[in-house]
């Protein structure tokens, strides 16, 4: 690897204990101890693209996602091949039967039984049973990890995160709000690291919005004290519950400016280097297109427990799309905005979430 410092190529000999053996000073990563992809440049060089040069705050977890080398899902398998007790107990009654003839017979007779024993016990061996798994999915390096290696190596070296990095961690301090006056319009985020990101960017006092964050189990709830003549944008992940969260909205308070702002199904589900997870949640297809308005092929991958993280959305477009939404709200009539209408379109762009798309595996079996 190459030294953060110094920029000498060093051997593995040369940066024991995270030390660079020409210039003596300490780094935080090394590939060959934390994994591929984790030393020092590499995440500079991905946290100062997603800060726009600095002009941006992002959290730990956006980052996460930027800086990932591999993700892949695996859908749900049936079981397979037969039960071994019922499989022996039938081969071990061909052979039985085989071996009978064989034994009572002469000539071909024999050798027949004998090919007949030998293929039923191949045969058995070949369909062993494999018991249903469900889909799963995954992403390396884990969050929990990544997010030990920032709070961790990363702060006793440097003494903070990477610039521009703020922590989203349950037990990190709330970005300090500034003040928006008048709200003209009520931003409902379902992600709690996108809402940090729209806290630490001030995006409440810019946009002059209410940010309000919840789950989307309980988003209606939180809207319950919101004034009625105020237009409400849906900032959710590509999920069923997100899918339905905003023609609900419009349903539960007819006359309401509601607009879908989410990530959309179709910007991730067939992209290359987007992330896919999986979620235990079970929503009928049939709910999504009758109530969400989604195509078949979209409504069929969020039945199957499928979903995208909002977070893992390059920093810099969701910005753009919360403006571009709340823009869209502000001169919009409830009247046009129907459930049919689909989401927002979101900037040109995929929304990838990684600096090096040829890193990232996606992979769907079954």
């Amino acid at each position: 690897m190459i030294c953060p410092h110094c920029a000498e190529r060093l051997t593995a000999r040369e940066r024991t204990g995270q030390q660079c053996a020409r210039c003596r000073r300490p780094f935080a990563l090394d590939p060959r101890v934390h994994g591929r992809g984790m030393h020092d440049l590499r995440i500079r060089r991905i946290a100062e693209q997603a800060t726009d040069g600095g002009r941006l705050k992002v959290t730990v977890t956006q980052l996460w996602y930027l800086c990932r080398t591999s993700s892949a899902v695996w859908a749900a398998q049936p079981a397979r091949g037969i039960r071994p007790g019922v499989r022996w107990a039938v081969a071990l009654g061909v052979a039985l039967s085989a071996l009978g003839v064989g034994l009572l017979v002469q000539g071909w007779a024999a050798a027949l039984g004998v090919t007949a024993t030998v293929i039923a016990v191949v045969v058995a061996s070949s369909l062993r049973h494999r018991p249903a798994s469900a889909a799963w999915w995954s992403v390396s390096p884990t969050e929990s990890v990544f997010r030990q290696l920032m709070t961790g190596p990363w702060q006793r070296t440097y003494g903070e995160l990477p610039p521009g990095v703020v922590d989203d961690g349950p037990r990190a301090p709330e970005p300090r709000a500034s003040a928006t006056g008048r709200p003209r319009a009520v931003l409902l985020c379902t992600d709690h690291a996108v809402a940090v990101f729209l806290r630490a960017n001030d995006l409440p006092a810019r946009l002059r919005i209410r940010l309000v964050e919840s789950p989307p189990n309980i988003a209606h709830e939180s809207l319950a004290d919101v004034p009625a003549g105020l237009p409400v944008v849906v900032l959710h992940d590509a999920s069923a519950l997100g899918a339905l969260l905003a023609p609900l909205l419009r349903l539960a308070r007819p006359g309401r400016v509601v607009v879908d702002a989410g990530l959309p199904v179709a910007a991730v589900r067939t992209r290359k280097g987007a992330v896919h997870r999986v979620s235990g949640t079970s929503v009928d297809a049939a709910d999504l297109r009758a109530v969400a308005g989604l195509p078949e092929a979209d409504a069929a991958w969020l039945a199957d427990g499928l979903w995208s993280p909002l977070a893992a959305v390059p920093p810099l477009r969701l910005e753009s799309a919360v403006t571009a939404a709340v823009a869209r709200a502000l001169t919009a009539r409830p009247a046009a905005l129907r459930s049919t209408d689909g989401f927002l379109t979101w900037p040109a762009g995929a929304p990838t979430g990684t600096d090096d798309p040829s890193s990232t595996k996606e992979a769907t079996s079954g």
